[in-house]
């Protein structure tokens, strides 16, 4: 499969970086200053934005200036053999270049394009600049995050954009699925806005039965308890009692026989009505135990709990796991480090060939690693 990638920044990236680990030869596409998230740092690592490293595995890179006759010649040239061209532009910025899905239709009409904007195509929403951030902002999921004092709290990193990614993905492969039976390409278009809405899941659910937005409650869950972080005496576990039994193995093992068999805390239901009073009775309990003791006590027991792990010792568990999530990808005088796939596919495994490419040094030209 041929990938041509007009995206930059995340959302693009990621989708077409998962293309290019499943085996899809993906051809990027950058202008001259290169994808911005080359320049997004620090930190950097041998001189390169660890940031573009992200995104960007597995791919050639082309220099080409699309506001250039020629050049802009050459890129509809390679869309006429692409199986899947991607983009994320401001809606109408590719149709105003003659790069638009009718455009290259007209020569490929097997190809797949795929959209990815911030807010859609409408009038009201195409000019709007489609930052992580403010999708959050605008799309709620900063307002159930963090707590009454903290107040509205982005997630930690990106996730609308890779939430993006992954919703286009589906829809990318189910339209290959389509040309592939009929012969027949098609426009495949994501928003950032709508694949957060998608993804909040129950908390939307919740607000479309009731008419009410959920709040902010921190490390809680709101339909689950006792679900949360929890004191220990040298820091927090993550507790995730998802049922009635769960929940009776926690209180014999920490004492609190007389809580399980309470009428206030019986059932789910009523162990979120009277959370506060529940917690403060199980942390008068694990604020005397060190971390390793309450996971020590509660896994025994079959209780989910876990550390509170920074990203250093999360790697370290995963590897403690099996579950090998880093990979080194060398290419010439360049070892990568990279984050490997979550996908284990017994037959057509995923592939690490390229690092992120360097930015080539002239128009027309590849990188390095082509």
């Amino acid at each position: 499969m041929r990938v041509l990638d007009f995206s930059r920044i995340l959302a693009g990236p990621y989708l077409t970086m998962l293309y290019g680990d499943l085996g899809a030869k993906v051809i990027k596409v950058e202008r001259a200053e290169g994808d911005d998230t080359r320049r997004w740092g620090p930190p950097f690592a041998q001189g390169e934005a660890t940031y573009f490293w992200g995104a960007n595995r597995n791919k050639h890179s082309i220099v080409l200036d699309l506001k250039n006759h020629d050049d802009r010649a050459l890129a509809l040239e390679l869309a006429e053999t692409a199986d899947v061209v991607v983009e994320n532009f401001r809606p109408g910025v590719m149709d105003r270049l003659g790069l638009g899905y009718e455009d290259i239709l007209k020569t490929n009409p097997g190809v797949v394009f795929c959209s990815i904007s911030a807010f859609g195509d409408s009038p009201a929403a195409a000019d709007l600049a489609g930052y992580d951030l403010l999708v959050q902002a605008v799309g709620g999921l900063m307002s159930i995050t963090g707590t009454d004092e903290s107040g509205p709290i982005k997630v930690g990193v990106a996730l609308v954009d890779v939430l993006a990614s992954l919703h286009a993905a589906v829809g990318v492969l189910a339209a290959l699925r389509h040309r592939d039976a009929t012969g027949e390409g098609q426009r495949v278009e994501v928003t950032l806005l709508q694949a957060l809405l998608a993804s909040l899941t129950n908390q939307a659910t919740a607000y479309l039965g009731t008419g009410e937005s959920p709040a902010r409650i921190g490390n809680q869950h709101p339909s689950i308890a006792p679900y949360q972080t929890l004191r220990a005496a040298d820091g927090e576990v993550a507790l995730a009692c998802g049922n009635d039994r769960q929940f009776q193995n926690l209180c014999r093992v920490l004492g609190l026989e007389g809580v399980g068999t309470s009428e206030e805390f019986g059932t789910n239901s009523a162990r979120v009505v009277n959370r506060a009073a529940l917690i403060e009775h199980i942390e008068e309990v694990t604020a005397e135990l060190t971390a390793s003791e309450v996971i020590d006590r509660l896994t025994g027991a079959g209780v989910p709990v876990g550390p509170v792990n920074d990203i250093a010792e999360a790697f370290a568990t995963a590897a403690i796991y099996g579950l090998e999530p880093r990979i080194d990808i060398t290419a010439g005088d360049r070892t990568v480090p990279q984050v490997t796939s979550p996908m284990r596919l017994s037959r057509t495994p995923v592939r690490y060939y390229l690092p992120p490419p360097r930015l080539p040094a002239a128009h027309g030209e590849e990188g390095p690693n082509a």
